[in-house]
């Protein structure tokens, strides 16, 4: 039996159909993807295929007109039937500064072509190796020279890179010593990296890590972008991605519930069937209070993804909600990991009962796409009024 949705009426049609869609894609392929280190192709090829990574993209330009919270539920089932989502999760919530900011011709150009597959929105190109979570800090440059900007610079941990058409791109349109705060002066384009490419400007080196995100480092060398794909007005990129980072915590917070679903259902799946000393072992409260205290945060956690999502759908300003959101759920599915390799005991690190891949994946939610501490310091401040300690 599988856990269900907090909220009964939250989609069930759409989950039903992903759940199907994934079967297709048991443990074993995302075995022999993760051993190869490969993107899976297929398994977002089948996403595209129904529509599933249009979610968001309004009717009138071919997509579903969804709202976010719809695309939460598809990204929950996603992780809890086993499939990971992160090979394609950022053409959701990247999707967010193109519809709020971008003019009336791009989204003509950019989104029906999106929403059919043809053109692929998957690389975020924001952090650099010496700025982390520091965004003013930012050195990549886009110098205006007459209809086109000229960028160099380079992006560390833009996954999916090489699988992507744009790159949603903030970069520095105004020198740092010319603004007030290091968050000024920033501006984000859509990026053809496959134009870019071809002109040998635009370089892409893997960097492999313990999960299977297909994680790069891109560098910029004198790559020409018409002034035409400059998202909104030079200078206010920063703001303009915010709305789109609340939108990706609240989508990542819905990965991990679904995460800590799959953990809680193979741990009480296994602790019913593995007997010892002639009985389950689920019968013991040393391993049944890890499972029922990873649900009880799971489902805690739950409630504030949803409410997140109301509150994003309401136009409401949701810093702190989709910062909590977010933190709360990566806890709960982290903790959801631990008891399930507890309970799976030496099992839980074997690759074929999935655990291990699982818990290496979602270790991941902990530091990105925003770190807990970050979390924590931005309550602290901006929730609490306490000093700002950064």
């Amino acid at each position: 039996m599988a856990l269900s949705s907090l909220q009964g009426s939250d989609y069930p049609e759409i989950r039903e159909e992903i759940v199907k869609l994934c079967e297709r894609f048991p443990d074993e392929y995302w075995r022999k993807l993760d051993r190869e280190m490969a993107y899976p192709a297929e398994f977002v090829q089948a996403l595209g295929d129904a529509g599933y990574l249009a979610a968001l993209i309004p009717e009138e330009y071919g997509g579903s007109g969804l709202p976010l919270s719809a695309a939460a539920a598809i990204l929950e089932e996603v992780q809890r039937t086993g499939c990971n989502g992160s090979a394609c999760h950022a053409q959701m919530y990247i999707m967010g500064a193109l519809l709020r900011h971008g003019s009336e011709a791009q989204k003509r150009e950019y989104l029906p072509r999106i929403a059919s597959g043809e053109l692929r929105l998957q690389a975020f190109g924001v952090t650099e190796p010496t700025s982390g979570t520091d965004t003013g800090a930012l050195k990549t440059t886009a110098i205006r020279d007459g209809d086109r900007y000229v960028v160099n610079g380079q992006k560390i941990w833009t996954s999916r890179a090489e699988y992507s058409d744009l790159m949603l791109l903030l970069a520095r349109t105004t020198p740092r010593d010319q603004v007030r705060r290091g968050i000024d002066g920033l501006s984000i384009f859509l990026l053809d990296m496959n134009a870019a490419r071809a002109a040998g400007g635009l370089t892409i080196r893997p960097i492999r890590t313990m999960m299977n995100h297909s994680t790069t480092e891109v560098f910029f060398d004198n790559v020409e972008v018409p002034a035409a794909n400059l998202i909104g007005e030079e200078g206010k990129g920063f703001r303009y991605i915010l709305s789109g980072m609340n939108a990706e915590r609240i989508l990542i917070a819905a990965e991990c519930i679904g995460d800590a679903k799959f953990f809680i259902e193979r741990s009480r799946n296994y602790a019913n069937e593995r007997e010892l000393f002639g009985r389950p072992i689920g019968q013991n409260q040393g391993v049944q209070f890890p499972i029922a205290k990873a649900y009880a945060q799971m489902r805690a956690a739950e409630l504030m993804v949803h409410h997140a999502a109301e509150l994003f759908e309401a136009g409401e300003a949701i810093g702190e909600q989709a910062n909590i959101a977010k933190m709360l759920a990566a806890d709960a599915s982290w903790a959801a990991g631990e008891a399930a390799i507890q309970t799976h005991g030496g099992f839980g690190f074997a690759e074929e009962y999935d655990i291990e891949r699982k818990f290496r994946e979602t270790r991941l939610y902990q530091v990105a796409p925003i770190s807990t501490n970050m979390v924590l310091s931005y309550i602290a401040e901006h929730v609490l009024g306490l000093p700002r300690s950064y």
